[in-house]
């Protein structure tokens, strides 16, 4: 099982030598990087890559790790126990399989996807510690130990948010996802966009640049973005004219909603355009 990217997304070579590395000492692939740089799709490409099933577990505030394993309705057994269900006389009607038992009781080999990790309590990644190092669990409502069929492609996510244990770390394989460069930023508008004008192509990219590299940016637009952004651009016909008169006379890009997300940053933008000015008359 190799991961060579896909058609429609672009793996650069040390992305591709972490995830194979990851699968081929069985250990979860914790990926950081900036919000937007394709973290969660990675684990999506990855299981088209491999033909795999894709099982998801979007982290909150407020999961617990138990969430992932398995939960007991114990208050919707009390319920049809008063009201004479037969249902009650099996315990297992009430156990709740979590993500981790999916990709645990899978017939084939998945990637398992644990996203935003850094949202949950700090204890969160310690509590999973055992269950993914030997991958298996018990169930105490049940006295039944639930094994791992074979070994899940773990892929765990996270922006950053609260440092993540030592101890939870040792158990990784880490990747941090830099932000694309122009040539591999070139290659990705081009999988969304086959056939896009060349010179709007170019200007697009240098003004995006150009926005990113402003100082005191508050929130640097991401990849994500800069591809919706570029959908507006084609969308409403947008010159590459005018995209290179706005990077040359630092006026604020064209549909920028797309790619500045605060009222801060548009504040920035607008007080350069407006030095900018000053300083032509």
């Amino acid at each position: 099982m190799r991961f060579e990217g896909t058609d429609s997304y672009i793996a650069t070579e040390d992305l591709r030598v972490a995830v194979n590395a990851a699968v081929a000492l069985e250990r979860p692939l914790l990926v950081k990087g900036e919000p937007g740089t394709g973290k969660t799709v990675l684990a999506q490409q990855v299981a088209k890559a491999l033909n795999t099933p894709l099982i998801e577990w979007h982290v909150k505030s407020t999961t617990k790790a138990q969430q992932g394993l398995y939960e007991y309705d114990a208050v919707s057994r009390l319920r049809d126990s008063q009201l004479g269900d037969e249902r009650v006389k099996d315990i297992n009607n009430y156990i709740r399989k979590g993500k981790l038992w999916e990709a645990f009781a899978a017939d084939h080999r998945p990637v398992l996807l644990i996203d935003e990790i850094d949202k949950a309590d700090i204890e969160f990644p310690n509590d999973l510690l055992l269950e993914l190092d030997r991958m298996e669990f018990h169930v105490y409502e049940t006295g039944e130990t639930v094994k791992a069929r074979q070994r899940p492609v773990v892929i765990i996510t996270s922006n950053n948010e609260k440092d993540l244990p030592d101890a939870f770390l040792r158990r990784c394989f880490f990747h941090f996802i830099k932000f694309p460069d122009a040539e591999t930023m070139t290659d990705i508008v081009e999988v969304h966009f086959p056939g896009l004008k060349q010179r709007l192509l170019q200007e697009a990219l240098r003004l995006f640049f150009e926005v990113r590299d402003v100082p005191g940016l508050k929130k640097k637009p991401s990849t994500s973005e800069l591809i919706d952004w570029i959908k507006l651009l084609v969308n409403e016909d947008i010159d590459p004219e005018t995209l290179r008169q706005s990077s040359s006379s630092k006026l604020i890009p064209p549909l920028h909603g797309a790619l500045l997300k605060n009222e801060q940053d548009v504040h920035l933008f607008e007080k350069l355009a407006f030095m900018a000015r000053r300083e032509r008359t």
